[in-house]
Parts: structure tokens; sequence; C-alpha cells
């Protein structure tokens, strides 16, 4: 009887930890589920909706120019996902893309070896690791992304760190990001302890607090913004941000990581960005890429 007493309690205590651990992570999920919601209602019908949603497009806009019925695997396209026009452009610039060089130099410098004989393999292990990053890390109690774990792992060989936005960084993430799009990965952020949580929230208060000398913040572009007009561009969602990183734009006749876009954007609230590496840059990426749990992965990609 005691032996089958303590069974049956060890069992009710290893469920309980199961419970307590999949709670850490009940907000985030709470937060997601809406976040696609309020997407899915926007794009259902956006000429229906444009009372609620859309108060500044044109009636023509809103009936000959948005997709509709969009649900949820749809956006990780970005605003392409639903702007008729932009999406016409942006098709045959997929027909011969122009970040395919990138792709290709960075699998050159993942197979190169270092001075002491190593590569980003004994890292990394196999290339297909986009779907792993960022994480929050335990043991270090920080996100980690992979812009940090790529150049942690250049100095721990005894080599120099990259620029974190541009050139050589970016060519190696198109590259193990287009491996992990070739192997079918989805995007899979885990939050598994309350100092995951916390990183989350810090993450998703600087997404939604005004800020800088516009008193702007990244949800009024794009959340309640999005889809509406700004310099003759369509705002594109949250939902689905992420996946197509790095991305060549046009704007910068070059590869970018998602560290250089978010800054960018960053400025463009009228603030100074955080560093690339900081923790307040790598938790607002966590709360963005959580944001897009489930979701194919899909860079590079190429963007105007």
């Amino acid at each position: 009887m005691l032996i089958k007493l303590a069974k049956t309690t060890a069992l009710i205590a290893v469920a309980s930890c199961a419970l307590n651990a999949a709670n850490f992570n009940a907000q985030a999920e709470k937060d997601r589920v809406e976040l696609v919601k309020y997407f899915e209602a926007k794009f259902a019908d956006p000429y229906a909706n444009k009372g609620s949603f859309f108060p500044y497009s044109t009636d023509d806009e809103l009936q000959n120019n948005f997709e509709k019925g969009l649900k949820f695997a749809d956006f990780h396209l970005g605003s392409y996902s639903y702007a008729i026009d932009a999406k016409k452009t942006y098709e045959p610039l997929t027909e011969f893309p122009p970040y395919e060089f990138n792709v290709e130099k960075g699998e050159s410098l993942f197979n190169k070896a270092f001075a002491n004989g190593k590569t980003f393999a004994d890292c990394f292990g196999e290339p297909a690791v986009g779907d792993k990053y960022p994480h929050f890390d335990e043991k270090r109690g920080e996100v980690v992304s992979l812009t940090q774990a790529v150049n942690e792992c250049l100095t721990s060989n005894g080599e120099k760190e990259w620029n974190t936005q541009k050139g050589d960084m970016a060519d190696l993430q198109a590259y193990i990001n287009y491996t992990t799009m070739e192997a079918g990965k989805v995007i899979n952020v885990e939050i598994n302890s309350q100092a995951a949580a916390d990183a989350y929230e810090r993450g998703k208060e600087f997404y939604y607090t005004q800020r800088g000398y516009l008193n702007l913040s990244c949800a009024e572009c794009h959340v309640q913004g999005t889809g509406q007009r700004v310099r003759n561009e369509k705002l594109s969602p949250l939902l689905g941000s992420v996946t197509h990183f790095p991305v060549y734009r046009l704007k910068w006749q070059g590869m970018g990581t998602l560290e250089r876009r978010m800054s960018g954007c960053v400025k463009d609230q009228g603030q100074v960005p955080s560093k690339d590496t900081s923790n307040e840059m790598k938790e607002l990426l966590f709360f963005m890429t959580y944001m897009s749990n489930g979701m194919k992965i899909d860079g590079p990609d190429v963007r105007k």
C-alpha cells in the first residue's frame, strides 16, 4: 500500500511540475492566439471591416487592392500577403532572387576553417538551426540570438567578431536560414521558466510602449497600422515579421540582419536603438519571434 501511495504521489508531483512548466508560457500563448485572431479578423474582408480597421483607406483600395480571407500561415509574406499591388512587384524578384550569391557565400563561410582548424559546424553542428534562435538560455539567464551565437563562435575560436548587421554575418545567416527553410522547420520559441517569461514580457513592453521624440510604438505601425499606407508602402504585420530574415533589401543593395532592420525601425520612432546584442534588443526579438510560433521559416527573402 505504501509503495502504491509513493508511486501515486510521485506521478502527481511529476504531473504538477509539467503543468507548472507549461504555465510559464501561458500569457505568451494567450497573446499569440489573440494576435492571430486580430489579424485574421482584420483581413477577413478589409472593405467590410473599414470602420474597425481601415479608417484612412479608400473604398476602391479596400475593394481592389487587398486580399481577403487570410489565415495564420499566409502572413509569413508580410505586407505581400495582403497588398495585391506590392505582391505583383515582389513575385518577379523571386524568380531570380538577388540573394542567391549571399547564400552561396554563407555556405562557404560556414565550412571555412578558422585558424585553429575548426569551423562553424563545431559550434552549431548542422547549418539548419535557424529555428533554434532566439532562445532563452537557462544557464546564462538571458536570451541568445543567432547573431550573438555566431560572434561567440568566432571569438571562442580565436577569431574577430563580425559586423552584426551586414556583410559576412548576414551572408552566413542567409545560408543558415535557407537550409532551415529547406528542412521544412518552423519557428518554435519555448518559454520554460519564469526568467524566460519575464524576458518575453520585457520584449512585449518595449514593442507596445510609445517612445522617442515622435512618441511612437512598434505596435502603432505593425499591429494597429498594418495595411495602412506610409510613403506609398503598406505597413507590414507583426505576425510573420521575423520569418524571412535576413533580407536582401533593394534600399540597402545588399543583405541585412533582423537587427539591422529593427535598428532602422527604432530610429524611425525618433530614438537611439539599443546595441544589437543588448538584452533589450534580444528580448524584443524574443517577443516578436514567439508571436510567429508555428509559422514556417522562409528566409532569406527580398524586400524593398
